[in-house]
């Protein structure tokens, strides 16, 4: 594969990158993907739009069966759930540096966290969480109290007494322990026994980082701009 082209939205701003074969040659940001190509210049012939097509069902391989000209999202039916485009391609970033690797990633999408099993390159069930955005609407602070952490980890069925209690004491470090905690009792079967990569910004993945380590959960924090080179990679592969 020679000279082609990328773009997508990372949920806070189109990105777009021109590249030959697997190495970026330019990129650039813009509000839309038609801002972000504006701004890349000249762009080649063939164009890869992040996010375009049909989705495609769970269970699926994070590669599509054969070439597009998008990388479309994927989607489940029970429990009903949708996971972004770019998401599916930090995901590919995962497995192209882990080819045999069966874990948990845990992918914090805007003001959503997906938590995808990962096997044989394929995504094989997912379920994702409000919580960020709950944290944000109510007043949450990035760094959640552990103690209300813990309590809403062991009775979760508690969470909106616990919150209305933290409103009214005002103690924001509470609104966020008790969201992630309530968050980690649901998705218990996705962490325990697993191994978990913890895909965020270094302060946003900080929280579910500590708290499944005091689970004594496996954790690896990767920085999703470290994932962009395999995820190209694997693209220009699979583009021929």
């Amino acid at each position: 594969m020679n000279d082609w082209a990328l773009v997508g939205h990372d949920g806070t701003r189109a990105r777009a990158f021109a590249l030959s074969g697997t190495a970026v040659m330019r990129a650039a940001d813009g509000t839309d993907s038609a801002s972000a190509l504006a701004a890349l210049g000249t762009v080649p012939g063939r164009l890869l739009r992040v996010g375009e097509g049909q989705p495609d069902a769970l269970p699926a391989p994070l590669l599509p069966d054969a070439a597009r000209q998008g990388l479309a999202g994927l989607i489940q039916k029970t429990p009903p759930d949708v996971i972004d485009g770019w998401t599916r391609l930090l995901l590919l970033g995962v497995v192209r540096d882990r080819p045999n690797w069966e874990g948990i990633a845990c992918v914090l999408a805007g003001d959503v966290r997906h938590w995808v099993h990962l096997s044989a390159g394929e995504a094989v069930s997912c379920q994702s969480f409000l919580s960020p955005r709950l944290a944000a609407t109510l007043g949450g602070t990035t760094a959640p109290d552990m103690t209300a952490l813990s309590d809403s980890l062991s009775r979760p069925e508690r969470l909106a007494a616990h919150l209305r209690s933290a409103e009214v004491t005002g103690d924001s470090a509470a609104i966020s322990g008790h969201l992630l905690g309530a968050e980690l009792a649901a998705a218990r079967p996705y962490w325990l026994g697993q191994s978990v990569a913890v895909i965020a910004a270094a302060a946003a993945g900080s929280d579910v980082t500590d708290a499944l380590a005091a689970q004594g959960v496996p954790t690896n924090a990767i920085d999703p701009e470290t994932l962009l080179a395999p995820a190209v990679a694997a693209l220009a592969d699979w583009m021929g």
